[in-house]
């Protein structure tokens, strides 16, 4: 469903909101680092997301990628649209031209309510909002650091 492009730009945002503000700024390096992004495809990213206003960066020695209160008010969507396009959940989870209630692929019943609920929270939650329920959740933006050997169990 999500690009690789979008997936990354969601989650180098969450990132910053989770970690910057306009007195600490991170890099596309550093931020390729701690996701384990490859750094010149985040670089562009941010750049975009940037030039987009969904968040905010300064250039010179002290520079970098940031979010701001402002920031934090748009939402996933607004990330999704500038990357690709939100009519990303309308096309078929199998990759069929033509998928609709209509038309429906094998898995369009099963898998059209989860699309329906993500897009919802997509637009109706905010960046920050976001954000502060990854923390809560203890959920992963990446698995770096994460110490655990999924073979031994």
């Amino acid at each position: 469903m999500l690009s690789n492009a979008s997936k990354y730009a969601i989650r180098a945002v969450l990132y910053l909101a989770e970690n910057s503000s306009s007195k600490k700024r991170f890099g596309a390096k550093y931020i390729a680092e701690e996701l384990e992004i490859p750094q010149p495809f985040i670089a562009k990213l941010l750049q975009q997301l940037a030039k987009s206003k969904i968040i905010s960066s300064s250039k010179g020695p002290n520079g970098g990628f940031f979010t701001t209160e402002q920031n934090l008010t748009n939402n996933i969507c607004s990330i999704l649209n500038e990357i690709e396009s939100e009519d990303i959940f309308d096309g078929c989870f199998l990759g069929l031209p033509q998928c609709s209630d209509e038309n429906p692929c094998p898995v369009h019943f099963i898998v059209a309510p989860f699309k329906e609920a993500l897009l919802a929270k997509f637009k109706n939650q905010s960046i920050k909002e976001f954000a502060e329920e990854v923390k809560k959740n203890g959920a992963y933006l990446s698995l770096k650091g994460v110490k655990k050997n999924f073979l031994e169990d």
